[in-house]
């Protein structure tokens, strides 16, 4: 019988490693994570639309920076405030973006892969009906805190809850409507 688990102590080594690799997968950027949950919630995410003629020259310095970007986007742990932009008219007249898509495709591709796989970056958009593939660039600002994202189309229906709109986007107040009436 001593004879049997003579050999059971490289055994019990072998079983604690392996059980102590599977546990990795915890460790790693997640929803289930508590630190993700909190970096997540405690994030401002404001959405709006924008004009593409208008917000061109951001757009595409944002696009030439795509790879430097992609990093930051898998590097970032904790945003202050996620901003996120729909540019309807990407794609007709749009000064210059759509050709700027085009020729920095590939990087595109990367960043919005490097969005999939962040829990920050992809439940900011996802939260708010954005598809990744729709993402056409990203723009950080204030040492690395806020980011703006840019997204071709108009904003779905339900994407901004009550209350989440971009400060400068022109919202009618009541006193307006009522000068109408």
């Amino acid at each position: 019988m001593a004879q049997m688990f003579r050999n059971s102590r490289p055994l019990a080594l072998v079983l604690a490693g392996a059980f102590g690799l599977a546990a990795l997968p915890a460790l790693a950027q997640g929803l289930d994570s508590e630190g993700a949950i909190d970096t997540i919630v405690g994030s401002d995410v404001k959405t709006g639309e924008k004009s593409a003629v208008d917000e061109s020259e951001r757009v595409i310095a944002a696009i030439e920076a795509t790879m430097d970007n992609a990093q930051l986007v898998r590097r970032a742990f904790n945003i202050d405030e996620v901003e996120i932009v729909f540019l309807p008219e990407v794609g007709e007249g749009d000064s210059g973006i759509t050709e700027k898509r085009e020729e920095f495709a590939d990087q595109i591709v990367e960043l919005q892969q490097s969005i999939e796989g962040s829990a920050i970056f992809y439940h900011a958009v996802d939260s708010r009906q954005i598809l990744v593939r729709d993402i056409v660039a990203v723009e950080f600002g204030d040492e690395n805190r806020t980011v703006t994202i840019f997204v071709a189309g108009a904003a779905p229906a339900g994407a901004a809850p009550e209350g989440d709109t971009l400060e400068d986007e022109a919202v009618p107040s009541e006193a307006d409507n009522d000068a109408a009436d």
